[in-house]
C-alpha cells in the first residue's frame, strides 16, 4: 500500500499512528496461537499435540464422544447449558457456575482466547469473576484452537489445562440441549483419554453437587475490604459474589466488605449504611444458616437490603417463601422478565437452576419482576421498606444493561437513608468480631 506524506505534519501524524497500532498489538486473523508476547506456558499445563479422545455420558442413557482440548482428567456434575453468545471466561469464572458441566448453545467457542490476570483500580478482576475456573468441564461444539485478541495471553485449552478442567468438542450441542429442556437438568460424567473408549454406563457414578454446600465452598472465609473509605459503607454476603457485582458497587462510590456466607451480621448491623446479599450456586436450603441470619436481620434492621441471584432466593426464604428446582434452569444473556411494577419488560443475564415459590406471597411483600418465558419468580420487594432482591443479574458482563439501574437505585436509597439518620457523610472503620473460618474439602 502507497501512502502519500504532503507534508512534515502529516508525516509526523501518520508515524504516531503507526506507533499506536503497534503499542496496541492488534490481532488479526494470520496471528499464531500464542502470541510472541504471551507469558511461557506454565509447567504443569500439558497441552497435548496429539488429541485425546472425549465423552460425555448422561445419566440419562445418553452418550456422545468427541475430541479433548483441555486437562486430560475426568469428572461428574450438573450438565446445563448456557444461551450466552459471547463472555465464556466471564462464565467459565462465574461461582455459580461450581460443581456443573457448561455445554455452550454458541457452536463457535475460543475464538478470542483467554486474557491475562489483570486487575483494575479497586483491586478486582479485570476480565474474570473469581479467581479460578469454577465449571467441572465444558462442552462445545467447534473449539477454535486459533484465537486473535489483543487482550489474549493464551488458548482456551491451554487455560483450561492450566486449572485441570476437561473440555470437549466436537459432539451435538443443539442434541443436547434438545435433551436437557425435555428431560430436564441431568447429571453427566465427562471422561478423557483411556476411559472415554469404555462407552458401558452401567456402573458410571454420578456425583450430584446440589448435594453439597457450594455456597460454602466459594465464599470468602475472612472479611475481605475494598474502598475503605466510600462515602456509604455496604456489607456484602459472599455467597459466591461476581467480581463485577463488587465492582458496580465501589464503581459508585460505595466502601465495600465482603462478608463470609454464615457471617452473624446481627452483630455489625449498626457499622453499615446498607446490606447486599450476592449471587452463588447450589441448592440454597444448603445456606440455611445464612437464611436464619437473614430472618433476624429482617427483624433488627431498617436499613436497604438488595439481594442478587442467590441472594433473592435466600432473602425469599427468610421473608417465609418455599424454593423448588427449574426444569432446566434459566442461563443466559437473552431472558426476559417483566417489571410488575411498571409492566415493562428487560432482557436479563440469568443464571440458577432453583426459583421461589411465589404463587402465596407472604405478609407485607409482593412480586418485583417475574420471567415472560416460563413465569417462574424474578425478583420480591418489601411493600413499606426498602427491601427488595431480583433473581437476575444487573451487572451482566457480558451481557445486557437492561437493569444496571437497579444499583444506582439502591445506592440512592442508601445514601438518602443514611443522610436522614445522621445529616452528614464520614468514614467510620467498622471493628468486626473475629470468627474461625472453616476449612471446607
Amino acid at each position: 500500500m502507497q501512502v502519500l506524506v504532503r507534508n512534515n505534519s502529516s508525516a509526523r501524524l501518520l508515524r504516531s499512528l503507526q506507533r499506536l497500532i503497534f503499542n496496541r498489538g492488534l490481532a488479526t486473523v494470520t496471528d499464531h496461537t500464542v502470541s510472541e508476547f504471551a507469558p511461557p506456558t506454565v509447567p504443569y499445563a500439558q497441552v497435548y499435540s496429539k488429541p485425546l479422545p472425549a465423552t460425555l455420558k448422561l445419566k440419562t442413557g445418553q452418550i456422545f464422544q468427541g475430541t479433548s482440548f483441555g486437562a486430560p482428567t475426568s469428572v461428574s456434575g450438573e450438565a446445563v447449558f448456557t444461551t450466552s453468545v459471547v463472555g465464556y471466561p466471564e462464565s467459565m469464572t462465574d461461582p455459580s457456575y461450581r460443581g456443573q458441566i457448561l455445554t455452550f448453545t454458541q457452536p463457535l467457542i475460543g475464538n478470542y482466547g483467554v486474557p491475562g490476570l489483570f486487575k483494575d483500580k479497586f483491586g478486582l478482576m479485570e476480565y474474570f469473576e473469581s479467581d479460578r475456573i469454577q465449571v467441572e468441564g465444558i462442552i462445545v461444539n467447534d473449539y477454535a484452537t486459533k484465537y486473535s485478541h489483543w487482550t489474549a495471553v493464551e488458548s482456551l485449552g491451554e487455560w483450561c489445562a492450566r486449572h485441570g478442567v476437561p473440555a470437549i468438542s466436537g459432539v451435538d450441542t443443539r442434541a443436547i440441549v434438545h435433551i436437557l429442556r425435555d428431560q430436564g437438568s441431568t447429571l453427566a460424567r465427562l471422561d478423557v483419554g483411556e476411559e472415554a473408549h469404555n462407552l458401558d454406563t452401567t456402573n458410571v457414578k454420578y456425583e450430584d453437587p446440589n448435594t453439597r454446600n457450594l455456597v460454602a465452598e466459594v465464599s470468602t472465609k475472612v472479611p475481605v475490604s475494598y474502598n475503605p473509605f466510600g462515602d456509604i459503607k455496604i456489607a456484602v454476603i459472599d455467597c459466591g459474589v461476581k467480581q463485577n457485582i463488587l465492582r458496580s458497587l465501589v464503581g459508585r462510590g460505595a466502601s465495600v466488605t465482603v462478608l463470609p456466607w454464615d457471617f452473624d451480621f446481627t452483630k455489625v448491623a449498626d457499622q453499615f449504611d446498607g446490606l447486599f446479599i450476592s449471587n452463588g450456586p447450589g441448592n440454597p436450603k444448603n445456606a440455611i444458616r445464612s437464611v436464619n441470619i437473614l430472618r433476624k436481620t429482617l427483624e433488627i434492621y431498617q436499613k436497604p437490603i438488595f439481594g442478587i441471584c442467590m441472594g433473592n432466593l435466600l432473602l425469599g426464604m427468610a421473608a417465609g417463601m418455599d424454593v423448588y428446582k427449574l426444569r432446566f434452569g434459566n442461563r443466559g444473556h437473552n431472558v426476559p422478565a417483566i417489571n410488575m411494577t411498571n409492566g415493562m419488560c428487560a432482557i436479563t443475564s440469568q443464571n440458577h437452576g432453583f426459583a421461589l415459590k411465589d404463587d402465596i406471597m407472604p405478609i407485607g411483600w409482593k412480586k418485583y419482576f417475574v420471567n415472560a418465558n416460563d413465569g417462574s419468580n424474578e425478583g420480591i420487594q418489601h411493600i413499606h421498606r426498602p427491601v427488595r432482591s431480583v433473581q437476575f443479574h444487573p451487572e451482566a458482563k457480558g451481557g445486557p444493561q437492561d437493569t444496571e439501574y437497579l444499583f444506582e437505585e439502591f445506592l440512592a436509597q442508601v445514601r438518602d437513608a443514611k443522610l436522614k439518620q445522621t445529616g452528614t457523610k464520614i468514614y467510620l472503620p467498622e471493628t468486626l468480631p473475629k470468627q474461625e473460618a472453616t476449612i471446607f474439602a
